[in-house]
């Protein structure tokens, strides 16, 4: 690490030319996870399982029963993409590309895009009415309506921006503890071990509680925009 900020750059260089190759890691999970559906069942296979059911049955309850076919699987790979990315960002020499918000924003601006175009073309009037709520004072309805769209434009930043800064808030906390490392005596070495095991699992927590926050946040929206008549009709 040339700096504290290195263990972001998406660049390398390789004979004097900067390859952006630290991308590439978002693609490991991709690669590794559907492997394991063609083995045979298996402890950490069948804990994937149960996360899976869980997160079904999570979004079922938000969604409700008139959700859009084939909805939930979305959001439950989206959890795991961003669960294994930011896991695998924990290890050494491995680049964390949910730190960056141009990966961010690319996972929560298409849903956010796609929630709003559906409501446009198939619920414009639900989607106008949920700018003012019920019982709202006349005189408040010009304010209130602002302050909803406002509030709805700057959804997929404020995900984007609390997934990346969890990440990169945790990341400089461990690079600033590891380098003060050789600064330290016998004991003090040994409490700094100690500090920084316990920040890991922390991280490691972290991990699963965000992608966990971005699922069901992203699905909440989606939620919102669903009145309990709509349903969407699918030809063969």
């Amino acid at each position: 690490m040339s700096n504290l900020f290195s263990s972001f750059d998406p660049t390398v260089r390789i004979i004097g030319i900067d390859l952006i190759l630290n991308w590439s890691s978002a693609i490991i999970g991709v690669i590794i996870l559907p492997q394991g559906f063609w083995l045979v069942d298996s402890q950490p296979l069948k804990s994937v399982k149960l996360i899976i059911s869980f997160l079904r049955e999570e979004l079922r309850a938000v969604l409700g029963a008139h959700s859009i076919p084939g909805c939930i699987f979305i959001y439950v790979s989206l959890f795991f993409f961003i669960f294994f990315s930011n896991f695998i960002g924990l290890m050494p020499y491995i680049f964390t590309c949910t730190s960056h918000l141009s990966m961010t924003l690319t996972l929560s601006l298409p849903l956010w895009l796609g929630r709003i175009l559906i409501s446009i073309l198939l619920q414009y009037n639900s989607l106008i009415a949920h700018l003012v709520p019920s019982g709202t004072p006349g005189f408040l309805i010009p304010i209130i309506v602002i302050i909803e769209t406002v509030r709805n434009i700057i959804r997929p930043a404020t995900l984007a921006i609390r997934l990346a800064a969890n990440m990169v808030a945790g990341h400089l906390l461990l690079t600033l503890l590891g380098s003060q490392g050789p600064n330290l005596a016998f004991v003090g070495l040994i409490g700094l071990v100690i500090a920084l095991i316990l920040l890991l699992l922390l991280e490691v927590a972290v991990a699963c509680i965000q992608s966990y926050v971005f699922t069901i946040l992203s699905s909440l929206y989606l939620g919102e925009l669903t009145t309990p008549g709509f349903t969407l009709k699918i030809t063969k």
